[in-house]
């Protein structure tokens, strides 16, 4: 043990055993008058205990819920805009392809960064920038006339995006103790699945007009789905304006060593969630995790020069692929990979499918008998024959059906939200993983042999709901890695899931019309065995052991201390 006091603003670590009792002021009980006044150092986790859980935690999981939807409108919102503005940026197949994949590849390529930039400058110093980026970047590609100038900007929205999507999970989470953190998850993630509610309404409210305004002087005319790009970014402007009002996580300012900042972070969120006055929130000295210590002392390391800076991040990388830590890492990064393979990649084909199974139903009749894939095979000529020489596609409304089907699709996905949030803490983590991921793949098997096109729709709708479980993923994953690892180890795993979206959107789009069946098989297998993987996540029933031994340091602020 050891004791920090505080001179000329420097935190000086003195041994507790060296420590002239006499000079803190020595009672005779044996305690001195410092720690009469202030009580004994307490845990991280019991801290928040004395804080409360209040409208401080209600406006911070909203936020966060907000920001996870404006990833989500951000991501898939552009497969509603790809066959309307064909016309305006003369898009090709190809074309849509890239747009489709060209945000998702933004975030792949700066995941890695924005997870060493959060674990060493700061959660909140990263997410407030990148949000605003995010926003501006969008707002610029609405007025693109050009395909690749497009294309860039949606690159840098993706970019940018990035760094908000995968730290918010550490940041949101380093605001509660134990209890709380999953379920705290678990409700940002239910307004995330009432905002994605609102992607095919807007796109249905948003898209079906038909107005438009001419700006000459930049050469385009301002029609509807350029509004709904806007539209879909203004949930990343708003959490950026938000962030003029929430703090840095005090968990990662307490593994940075200020312990008078932390403290004051958490009478705020106390005050706030009381109504009482910050004083009277009675905390001197939080222990420290042996581990945040270490990773002071690494962060502290000059980081000018670019071989530095390279060797910090290789510095921050390489433990999660080390040890102990690699088994937590492939799990995590193999279980989102999958879940993101099918759920988006067969979710970008989902509008499209359920169109054709109702053009075949069209064309055979009340007393058909046929699977979803002999549908899409008997639909693939007509509907290249639909696509004529005089670029007629251009003018082409999408189908009603799309957007209802969407829409009865977001229903569920919040529904589930919710049924996790309410029932993690009684059933665990692990029966939900094994039953998500386990029931959607047996459900994508039984539509390559079903018959019934209504009863195929369903099984279809469940499969693509294998991504629900992915933020009790991301719970799990930040339980098992200390402070100064989660959001790196998050920012890998959440940059796999990606990249499972752009393996499973190009691969989807490839054999599809040729081995459609293989594609539903594929997932399905895949998914069942990520239920089995998910057995062997290192202890998923219970958190892990993250005590601090008796060699752990606690500082204290005397200053802090006497003045209360």
């Amino acid at each position: 043990m050891s004791r920090s006091i505080r001179e000329s603003d420097k935190d000086i670590q003195i041994p507790m055993e060296n420590v002239n009792r006499e000079e803190l002021g020595q009672e005779p009980n044996g305690l001195s008058t410092i720690e009469k006044k202030c009580g004994e150092p307490i845990e991280f986790e019991d801290a928040f205990t004395k804080v409360t859980f209040g409208k401080f935690n209600y406006f911070l999981i909203f936020v966060c819920g907000v920001n996870l939807a404006g990833v989500y409108l951000e991501t898939l919102g552009i497969s509603f805009v790809n066959p309307i503005a064909q016309c305006d940026l003369e898009l090709t197949n190809r074309d849509k392809g890239v747009l489709s994949a060209i945000v998702l590849l933004g975030i792949i390529l700066s995941s890695h960064l924005w997870g060493f930039l959060a674990d060493t400058m700061g959660r909140r110093a990263v997410m407030m920038p990148t949000l605003f980026a995010t926003f501006f970047s969008t707002l610029l590609s609405s007025f693109s006339g050009n395909f690749w100038i497009f294309v860039v900007l949606r690159f840098l929205t993706g970019f940018f995006a990035s760094g908000s999507s995968a730290t918010v999970y550490a940041y949101l989470g380093e605001f509660h103790n134990t209890k709380n953190r999953t379920r705290a998850i678990m409700a940002a993630s239910t307004i995330f699945g009432l905002f994605s509610l609102m992607l095919p309404v807007l796109a249905w409210a948003i898209l079906s007009s038909t107005w438009t305004l001419d700006f000459s002087m930049i050469g385009i005319t301002y029609k509807p789905w350029r509004l709904f790009l806007v539209v879909c970014g203004l949930p990343n402007l708003f959490c950026a304006i938000s962030f003029f009002w929430l703090p840095e996580s005090p968990k990662f300012i307490l593994a940075q060593g200020h312990q008078t900042d932390t403290i004051n972070i958490l009478q705020r969120i106390y005050s706030i969630n009381t109504k009482k006055s910050r004083e009277t929130l009675k905390i001197c000295a939080i222990i420290h995790e042996e581990e945040s210590l270490s990773s002071q002392k690494d962060s502290e390391q000059n980081t000018k020069s670019v071989l530095r800076v390279l060797r910090s991040i290789y510095n921050q990388t390489a433990p999660i692929f080390m040890g102990d830590h690699l088994r937590k890492t492939l799990i995590a990064c193999t279980l989102q990979f999958w879940m993101f393979f099918t759920g988006h990649g067969l979710y970008l084909f989902f509008p499209d499918i359920l169109n054709r199974v109702a053009m075949y139903i069209d064309q055979a009749g009340e007393n058909y008998s046929a699977t979803i894939c002999q549908a899409v095979v008997e639909t693939t000529m007509d509907i290249k024959h639909m696509v004529t020489a005089d670029n007629t596609t251009c003018q082409q409304q999408l189908d009603t059906s799309a957007f209802e089907h969407s829409i009865v699709l977001e229903v569920l996905y919040t529904v589930g939200f919710v049924l996790i949030w309410v029932t993690i803490n009684k059933v665990g983590k692990l029966p939900i993983l094994m039953f998500s991921l386990m029931g959607s793949g047996i459900c994508g098997i039984a539509i390559v042999f079903t018959t019934i096109p209504t009863l195929s729709t369903y099984l279809y709708v469940i499969l693509l709901l294998c991504v629900l479980p992915l933020n009790v993923v991301n719970a799990v994953t930040i339980d098992l890695f200390p402070t100064h690892l989660r959001a790196m180890s998050v920012c890998i795993a959440v940059m796999m899931s990606r990249l499972g979206s752009v393996f499973g959107t190009n691969l989807v789009a490839i054999i599809l019309e040729y081995n459609c069946e293989a594609t539903f098989l594929m997932s399905g297998i895949s998914l069942i065995l990520c239920g089995i993987l998910s057995i062997f996540i290192p202890n998923i029933q219970t958190r892990p052991n993250s005590k601090v031994k008796k060699s752990s340091t606690v500082t204290r602020t005397d200053k802090k201390c006497s003045s209360e």
